[in-house]
């Protein structure tokens, strides 16, 4: 028997059961339809997992230098069965949390795979949706009156580089690693590739990463990324930029794994127990029955207007499947956008310039607005301020004094353009440039903002007052 909705949810990830929440509260009758846990990627393979990996690195990393904090510890050891035993145990904890929210909202669940089917006896527009359940009972049918794609996004590959998950990894087969190779090459030097670099440095592990572009990092500010680069080599990173891998001289066998890149006009062969590939992320538009629709695919994503809209009215797509900023936050409150505007609640656009982005590695990258290259590109003229942490107390007092906060101005105007931070838990610190960002603020009255003392965020304070010369401590 067909049961009708208000809203119906391809997608149970982090936009699409903040989507429902949101439907709920303003009281429609909700269902998410979700082939595999609800939390999705964010919650099972991807931000909790890892950063749950990423603080366990940390504390070990620390531990090996607890000397120079005056505490000596006799033989440390990693105990990485238990690691990954502590991160499932976090991953459970939330992902109950994720169920209750959805009894509390009273939405309904069905485990299985949809598929959107075309004009029917049921509804004459394209919308119906056919649950195959994944307990094999009969296919369920449901009637909405709107419909949001939340299907999300998998791991990218290189074509002849194939994941196999035992040489040839995604970070999906890393997360679920039962015991750490001594070496591994890392294809892609972006924000995951960083992190699963600073994670398995942390852990002994030999690391190289190979990337394609002549920076890792190279969505950040230049600065910032030299900056990551140099304290990535400190570490014991090895790092080749501007190199091409060859999936075709890929060789496998003995524990071990060769691959060849194009470095600088020549050749060079890399060799480690295993390749972790992080190239970026491909939308799931497939199997969905987009094809039963007018919806349109653009390189690979589902093109949108600004309010979610596909070229079906009534059908929505956000989070990962639509591209731009692949990160759980945006696709939270692109659901919340989404859901508002089908219940006719007027919500503004998003202004993607405002949402801030952060890289959990050691140390912390975090950023909102423009980089220094694009303000100038863009042809303003700037006024840039700076400040290390090593003139900031706590940070001495933590023993973690690398990095700086960089703050990018416009010289006619005094608006912020951009904020940029390197350093320890940078990511915990960009909401304030964040909120500065949204109310218009400048660097004044960020600078005339009393910080306390001791705290990182003094930075901030100091950075904002290097705008315009009048930094105290630098």
């Amino acid at each position: 028997m067909a049961q009708e909705y208000d809203l119906v949810i391809l997608g149970g990830g982090t936009g699409g059961y903040v989507a429902a929440i949101r439907a709920s509260q303003l009281g429609l009758k909700t269902a998410i339809v979700e082939k595999g846990k609800l939390g999705g990627t964010c919650l099972h393979r991807g931000c909790i997992p890892s950063k749950a990996l990423l603080r366990s690195a940390e504390v070990y990393a620390t531990a090996k230098h607890s000397d120079s904090f005056g505490v000596k510890i006799n033989g440390v050891e990693l105990d990485f069965e238990k690691v990954q035993s502590r991160k499932d145990g976090i991953v459970e904890q939330l992902h109950k949390g994720v169920q209750h929210l959805m009894k509390q909202g009273k939405i309904d669940v069905f485990e299985g795979i949809g598929r959107i089917l075309g004009p029917s006896i049921f509804s004459p527009m394209p919308g119906t949706i056919s649950v195959e359940m994944n307990n094999g009972e009969e296919n369920e049918m449901l009637i909405p009156k709107n419909v949001i794609v939340a299907t999300g996004s998998r791991p990218r590959s290189l074509p002849g580089l194939e994941i196999d998950g035992e040489y040839v990894l995604s970070s999906d087969e890393a997360l679920s690693l039962e015991q750490l190779p001594k070496s591994i090459i890392i294809v892609g030097g972006g924000v995951i590739g960083i992190e699963w670099a600073s994670m398995l440095s942390d852990f002994d592990v030999q690391v190289t990463v190979v990337e394609y572009a002549n920076k890792i990092v190279p969505t950040e500010d230049h600065e910032i990324s030299k900056e990551m680069q140099r304290l990535m080599k400190k570490k014991g990173v090895k790092i080749v930029t501007g190199a091409k891998v060859l999936p075709e001289s890929l060789q496998k066998g003995d524990g071990n794994v060769t691959i060849n890149a194009e470095h600088k006009g020549e050749e060079k062969s890399f060799t480690a127990e295993k390749i972790l590939v992080s190239v970026g992320r491909q939308a799931n538009v497939e199997g969905i029955g987009l094809e039963n629709t007018d919806i349109k695919i653009e390189k690979g994503f589902v093109e949108v207007n600004d309010f979610f809209q596909t070229k079906e009215s009534h059908i929505y797509a956000i989070g990962d499947v639509i591209g731009g900023l692949q990160l759980a936050h945006v696709a939270s409150h692109e659901g919340i956008t989404a859901v508002e505007h089908l219940a006719n609640e007027k919500p503004q656009p998003i202004d993607y310039s405002l949402i801030s982005k952060c890289i959990y590695s050691n140390p912390e990258i975090a950023s909102v607005g423009m980089t220094e290259q694009e303000a100038k590109e863009k042809g303003f003229e700037l006024k840039v301020g700076k400040f290390s942490f090593r003139a900031i107390g706590k940070a001495l007092v933590y023993g973690e004094s690398d990095g700086f906060v960089k703050i990018i101005a416009d010289k006619d105007t005094d608006d912020i353009l951009g904020v940029h931070m390197i350093g320890p838990h940078v990511t915990d610190m960009i909401s304030e440039a964040g909120l500065a960002r949204v109310l218009d603020a400048t660097p004044w009255e960020i600078g005339h903002t009393i910080h306390p003392h001791p705290s990182l965020s003094e930075a901030i304070g100091e950075a904002a007052l290097a705008v315009d010369g009048k930094a105290i401590h630098s």
